[in-house]
């Protein structure tokens, strides 16, 4: 959704932009081209080679200063602080990057055979193959079942815990045919792919991506009780704040804390309901039907220095 994306951080000229998840620079591109030559485009990422190409990308648009970090968005604040930095937009996009899914040595796909991975940061200590082979079935179930919402989750954990007591699961394609077993007649009815949710459950766990968003959220809401008394932080009064999302999980996390803010006078909503893609969009790109922008406006802009 770059269109509405643009349209509602509307980033000004000499602007501070943060982008949380670069991936390959799309977006933060066309921030930080608004933001120009007196502007400065901070890029954020897990993935270091996602990173480096987001980077030169946004370096061609001719922004004044760039500032990458490599490593989890809930640090960036911290970052920004010690930059001297005080984000005018924030754009967080918690979509898989698609050099990511569509690369099979990665892992993060069961639509092609490779190595059981998921991690977004491959230096990252604990891989979805780690899990697979170490963790209990109370462990994997919690798992598959919290960041999955998978209801058959105890069967698929008691299914992989038994399976790999006779051979290890190495491969994606192992671990999505041992979920369409534990599916077992079900899968013929299943709208989506049986092994959709516990793959995200792997994936989510292996990246800790709820523990991030969990920790940016609790920073933006302490940025804006900063600005209500008077104080400097990483949010500039009156920054727009952006997250897109692609399941309930996300998104129930944005919704609640932008609405504490509206609740508490510390931020504003366009509106109550999110921005959902186009129809055309989703015909280009299938991977956005699940997507939802959600804004607010953090502080009094009234208030800036």
């Amino acid at each position: 959704m770059p269109t509405e994306i643009v349209s509602a951080l509307g980033v000004a000229p000499g602007s501070v932009v943060l982008d949380c998840t670069a991936g390959r620079g799309g977006h933060a591109a066309m921030l930080a081209a608004d933001a120009g030559p007196t502007g400065t485009a901070v890029l954020c990422d897990l993935d270091p080679a996602n990173l480096d190409f987001a980077t030169e990308r946004v370096r061609a648009t001719g922004v004044g200063r760039i500032l990458p970090l490599a490593g989890s968005f809930a640090r960036a604040p911290r970052d920004l602080i010690r930059a001297g930095l005080a984000a005018d937009a924030v754009l967080a996009d918690l979509g898989v990057a698609s050099t990511q899914i569509d690369t099979p040595d990665r892992g993060f796909s069961f639509l092609a055979d490779g190595p059981l991975d998921m991690r977004m940061d491959p230096t990252g200590p604990v891989s979805a193959g780690d899990l697979v082979a170490t963790a209990n079935a109370a462990e994997l179930t919690r798992i598959i079942r919290e960041f999955g919402e998978e209801p058959l989750a105890r069967r698929i954990a008691e299914k992989i815990v038994r399976m790999r007591t006779d051979s290890p699961i190495l491969t994606t394609a192992e671990l999505a045919g041992l979920v369409r077993e534990a599916y077992g007649s079900r899968a013929a009815s299943s709208r989506n792919h049986p092994a959709t949710r516990t793959f995200q459950a792997l994936r989510i766990a292996v990246n800790d991506e709820l523990g991030a968003l969990d920790g940016l959220l609790r920073q933006i809401g302490e940025a804006a009780k900063a600005m209500a008394e008077g104080r400097s932080t990483w949010l500039v009064p009156g920054a727009r704040v952006a997250f897109l999302t692609f399941h309930s999980l996300e998104d129930r996390r944005v919704k609640q804390a932008f609405a504490q803010l509206v609740r508490d006078g510390l931020g504003r909503t366009p509106a109550r309901t999110p921005e959902i893609p186009t129809e055309t969009e989703i015909a280009t790109n299938p991977r956005s039907r699940s997507a939802k922008l959600r804004v607010v406006t953090v502080g009094d802009p009234t208030e800036r220095p």
